[in-house]
């Protein structure tokens, strides 16, 4: 399912912070950890997306840290234009705040943008948009733009 997220008025979207972590964009030498990071916790799919992220000017990504230690990471414009996702946290850094900050994050930047809304396609997690950002979903939107995607793991010849 794919759901709505209204950017307006910009206070409804109010930055979240994490004790000791950093929210922010990767630099130039962090952007070859950055997808092999992705593509062991969450595939190749999700990896894909966040080298689209990278390429993007602006970039489109934003990651979390605490120190030298990748928390997570979430994007946009990946897939479409003004389509939010994949976002991705740490096992060990779940239940601390980072998803929600990451999420405001990019919801901030496509706002600066000139977005009015974003979508997050093909949420696994409804609850967590609902709560964090108001999301809503859209009827009749599943499988959305995914279907028909190549396999992620090339066919054996």
């Amino acid at each position: 399912m794919d759901m709505l997220i209204k950017l307006y008025p910009p206070e409804t979207l109010q930055a979240a912070e994490i004790a000791d972590a950093a929210i922010r964009k990767p630099i130039g030498p962090e952007h070859t950890v950055i997808g092999p990071w992705v593509a062991a916790r969450f595939g190749p799919g999700w990896a894909s997306e966040v080298q689209v992220a990278l390429s993007n000017r602006p970039i489109t990504l934003w990651i979390a840290t605490r120190g030298t230690q990748f928390l997570g990471f979430a994007c946009f414009d990946a897939t479409a234009r003004g389509f939010f996702g994949p976002i991705g946290v740490d096992d060990a850094a779940r239940s601390q705040g980072v998803g929600a900050a990451l999420l405001r994050a990019c919801l901030h930047d496509m706002r600066s943008f000139g977005y009015g809304y974003a979508i997050a396609g093909g949420v696994g997690a409804p609850g967590f948009f609902e709560r964090v950002a108001g999301a809503v979903g859209i009827a009749g939107s599943s499988p959305g733009l995914y279907a028909g995607r190549l396999p992620l793991k090339p066919a054996a010849s």
